[in-house]
């Protein structure tokens, strides 16, 4: 493997970075002697910061610009937050290895340094995310939410500027970031269920590319990505998309043979949430996934997620 060159493409976010450093570094590490080289790539996403993923199409639009660079052998591997990847990719392209998960819970980052059941009634919570928006309005209704943009350092920026009395964030991107003080209150996901894919990872790559996709097999994390074959099944029968408030988390057990995935939809207002448990064995955790997804759908009715 002399001389051979791998180009890791990634959004130019600080966080983006950081996890793009994290796959140059284990590919380094399993490879001797390769060559890895990380591309930015400037994301719709992240130039548009002043309205709702939803307004402006989804959260597609965090790796299209990834796969076009894909698709024209500018990279050789897009690195995504598995969060933003949407469940059916774009012809040629595939989901690749998925690395070992870090913390999936959301954290609660106020300005007085209080948690959400301390907040005064009426204080503003800036997110942009649907899913968030509706589970603290199902735990607090007196709350007022607002849009709210933009990667860790701008949320904190708009929460000093008074923009905002609090905001959430996933821990995950606060521990990569070396920033975990910051965090008011750490929601465990009984309360607070996490984004399908939260915390992980997720490599995406050419099909016809056996031989990178073989470079990066030793990234591949098997819990990892059974937990969320599961939870991107569930979410591939409810079509979901950020204009729709869903969570997901699959969790195996201590023996990695048997899978747990709980699951949700709601209303943005957090007035009705629906939930669904599924219990099973690893190799079926993709028919779980989609059993689950499948009882949401029947729970809401066929106009809920309109």
């Amino acid at each position: 493997m002399v001389g051979h060159l791998i180009k890791l493409g990634t959004r130019g976010s600080p966080l983006a970075l950081v996890q793009a450093e994290e796959v140059r570094d284990k590919l380094l590490a399993a490879h001797d002697e390769l060559q890895v080289e990380i591309v930015e790539v400037s994301t719709t996403g992240d130039r548009i910061q002043d309205r709702t993923l939803a307004a402006i199409g989804g959260k597609g639009l965090f790796t299209k610009e990834l796969e076009q660079a894909l698709y024209d052998r500018d990279v050789d591997v897009a690195v995504h937050s598995a969060k933003d990847m949407l469940t059916k990719f774009p012809p040629g392209l595939v989901l690749g290895p998925i690395l070992a998960r870090e913390d999936v819970r959301d954290v609660l980052i106020s300005k007085s340094g209080t948690g959400l059941g301390d907040l005064e009634v009426g204080a503003v919570v800036g997110t942009a995310s649907l899913r968030r928006q509706a589970q603290v309005l199902a735990l607090r209704p007196d709350l007022k939410v607002i849009p709210f943009r933009g990667n860790v350092q701008t949320r904190l920026l708009k929460l000093e500027e008074g923009q905002a009395d609090a905001t959430l964030v996933a821990l995950a991107g606060l521990v990569r970031l070396k920033n975990e003080r910051v965090a008011s209150e750490i929601f465990e996901t009984d309360r607070v269920l996490p984004a399908v894919g939260q915390g992980a990872i997720a490599l995406e790559l050419r099909e016809d590319d056996a031989e990178t996709a073989k470079l990066c097999e030793a990234l591949n994390d098997t819990t990892t990505a059974s937990e969320l074959t599961a939870e991107r099944a569930m979410l591939a029968e409810l079509d979901g998309s950020c204009r729709t408030p869903i969570a997901g988390l699959a969790k195996l057990d201590s023996g990695n043979l048997s899978i747990h995935l709980r699951a949700l939809i709601a209303k943005p207002d957090g007035s009705v949430v629906h939930a669904v448990e599924r219990k099973g064995t690893i190799g079926d955790a993709a028919e779980i996934g989609a059993d689950a997804g499948q009882e949401l759908k029947r729970k809401a009715g066929p106009n809920f997620l309109l």
